[in-house]
């Protein structure tokens, strides 16, 4: 009688990498920067104090989260009103340049290539996801999930849980042993393992540190399909330099 308690074997035939979700800032594209300086720029119109380590505290974050620590700095304006300021001047300079992150777009075609569905899960909202997506070849993403679309933002399972969902109405033999999510953060991370897909962790502004069951990478330059492939039976954390 089968070991219920164990993930089914991959057919032969069949791709042992069923999906790729990927986080956006930081991960895709290094605009934590664009973010603490809007931050930045709007806690000063109010005549309070930011700093980029202040900034560096947010990230990761739903925008409500981080729009409640602004006011607190001095943001005199609506939760609604400092997370529209905030998107408005990121996609400003989003508009001007995307700063990718390395071997964030090569993996992202390999994927494309080999037919891999890919969701991009972000706490930013739908009018940045899609200025992003935009300058990327078509069908790089299957689907996005976004701040604005989910009740719970990060680090509550929710954000992945749905776009896990979303795939696998359109893929059926999608499993979470199989689909590894790709994030920067802490908050982000947890979201993932929480919702339990496997998780690498690439940190970037913002340390993160090792857990059970979370791989870290010190970067994605130079990784594949096959390097993916490889963490799909990963059960303990591995230190960014070991697996760089």
């Amino acid at each position: 009688m089968p070991d219920a308690s164990r993930p089914a074997e991959v057919p032969a035939d069949e791709p042992r990498l069923h999906a790729v979700l990927w986080d956006m800032d930081g991960t895709l594209v290094d605009t934590e920067p664009y973010w603490i300086e809007a931050e930045t720029e709007l806690v000063k119109s109010f005549g309070g104090t930011w700093s980029y380590e202040l900034g560096r505290t947010l990230v990761g974050n739903a925008l409500p989260s981080s729009a409640a620590v602004l006011q607190q700095a001095g943001v005199e304006l609506p939760v609604r009103d400092i997370i529209d300021r905030l998107i408005t001047a990121v996609v400003e300079r989003v508009r001007h340049r995307i700063p990718w992150r390395p071997g964030a777009r090569e993996l992202l075609a390999e994927l494309r290539e080999a037919g891999i569905p890919t969701a991009l899960v972000t706490m930013s909202e739908k009018v940045l996801a899609e200025e992003v997506v935009a300058a990327l070849p078509p069908d790089s993403f299957r689907l996005l999930v976004t701040g604005d679309m989910v009740v719970h933002g990060k680090p509550h399972p929710e954000p992945y849980q749905r776009a896990f969902d979303a795939l696998s109405a359109d893929h059926p033999e999608l499993r979470k042993d199989r689909a590894v999510a790709l994030e920067d953060s802490v908050p982000g991370a947890t979201s993932a393992q929480a919702a339990g897909l496997v998780t690498v962790a690439i940190p970037h502004v913002v340390p993160v540190p090792a857990a059970a069951g979370r791989i870290l990478w010190s970067t994605l330059a130079h990784k594949g399909i096959t390097d993916l492939e490889r963490l799909l039976d990963a059960t303990e954390a591995v230190p960014a330099e070991a697996t760089a």
